[in-house]
């Protein structure tokens, strides 16, 4: 009896996947919830567990294959004894597929064949000719994405917007390194163009003094480490000044669907945290209601499993406002870009002693600039000017922050 390798469901919005590694070759031996294959969709990396002991029996997907939640990985032969090495090398996952040059020309008869079941129906739903798409995906297969392109594209021309394909023979290729982007890279690329091109996107900037929240810090991080067991940064301080921020002036905590406002009571406070494989924006939940331990904790938790890829999806999902930090990289300022279909970013910048003039006096102070990117379909340039001057506010006087002030 042979036992089916499922993908599990993948997330809200998240319908495909791409098989990034076998865990297992053929013939080798399984038992109950052993990890088999390693899955990268467009926001996470997943491993895909053994619901049965035995044998890994068939390979039916190989590495960098696209799948569908619902579709067969392979097949599990319960009770079946492990193969001989010389066995194992003779079954190891081999691509079973035809030569280039057969795949080209069944593309050409009928690249139909290159459709999974998601871009078939969008094409059909549309009416749209495949025929003449040239698709991005392993072995030239057509993609959802690829489908969605064509259909922007305009009616006379409707591959001027295929996906950009490799530029061909190169002088210098013997000298170059050619990797193809992951999923999560290529799902990166796609959203922020995807808010250049729809938000009316601007920057304003501020800058902050950051002495008062410095010595603050200096005089309580023994005692709250000793308390909380985690340290006291100046995120926990960024975040409950945007919550304060963000209740003032609501348009920049809330979204735009079609032709309407949607207005978030809730304030679920991305932080982007920077991968091995790519930036992502796991997210604090009900910020509002939770102390700077609480914050801290979750936000360094967020952090270490982003790094090791075992965030779950529900935590990448559902912010209502994303703050970022540059300033740990050295960056001193810069525009971050919105992260859709939220309609403003902060960013944090790093701290630099500066020359600054305080009652007539120029004297040294540790001063961070902070930039905030915001819809301005959404947030006026008055709301988004007074938004950052109140979070400079809260960070010049920490106290504001206790008193809600």
């Amino acid at each position: 009896m042979a036992t089916e390798i499922i993908v599990p469901a993948l997330g809200e919005s998240v319908k495909e996947a791409t098989v990034a590694k076998w865990l297992k070759n053929i013939g080798d031996s399984i038992a109950v919830d052993e990890p088999l294959v390693e899955l990268e969709t467009d926001k996470v990396t997943l491993e895909v567990n053994a619901k049965s002991a035995g044998v890994l029996k068939e390979i039916k997907v190989q590495t960098g294959g696209n799948v569908e939640v619902g579709a067969v990985l392979g097949f599990i032969a319960e009770g079946g004894a492990a193969a001989p090495k010389a066995e194992k090398a003779k079954a190891a996952p081999a691509k079973a597929e035809a030569p280039k040059a057969q795949q080209a020309a069944a593309k050409a008869s009928n690249n139909d064949t290159f459709l999974s079941p998601a871009p078939r129906k969008i094409a059909d739903d549309n009416g749209l000719d495949v025929s003449g798409l040239q698709g991005s995906g392993k072995d030239g297969r057509i993609t959802k994405g690829d489908v969605l392109e064509a259909l922007k594209a305009p009616a006379a021309a409707p591959a001027a917007k295929a996906p950009a394909q490799p530029s061909g023979p190169r002088a210098k290729a013997d000298r170059e390194e050619r990797v193809k982007m992951t999923r999560l890279r290529q799902r990166i690329a796609e959203r922020l163009k995807e808010a250049q091109n729809t938000a009316a996107m601007l920057t304003t900037f501020n800058e902050v003094d950051m002495s008062h929240i410095i010595a603050l810090r200096n005089q309580y991080k023994d005692s709250f480490e000793k308390k909380h067991g985690i340290k006291l940064g100046f995120m926990s301080f960024f975040v409950k000044a945007a919550i304060q921020a963000l209740k003032d002036f609501p348009a920049v905590n809330a979204e735009i669907d079609g032709t309407d406002i949607v207005y978030k009571n809730y304030y679920d406070i991305g932080v982007a945290v920077s991968t091995p494989t790519g930036l992502v924006v796991p997210v604090v939940r009900d910020a509002d209601v939770k102390g700077f331990a609480s914050i801290e904790k979750e936000i360094g938790d967020l952090g270490l499993r982003a790094r090791d890829g075992k965030l779950g999806l529900d935590e990448l999902s559902g912010g209502t406002f994303t703050i970022t930090n540059g300033g740990v990289f050295g960056s001193l300022l810069s525009t971050p870009i919105i992260n859709p279909p939220q309609s403003a970013i902060l960013g944090m910048h790093a701290t630099k002693e500066r020359a600054v003039v305080v009652n007539g006096q120029v004297v040294a102070r540790p001063m961070m600039y902070i930039a905030l990117s915001y819809d301005h379909r959404i947030i006026d340039g008055k709301e988004a000017v007074s938004f950052l001057v109140r979070i400079k506010d809260a960070i010049e006087d920490p106290q504001r922050l206790l008193l809600d002030v």
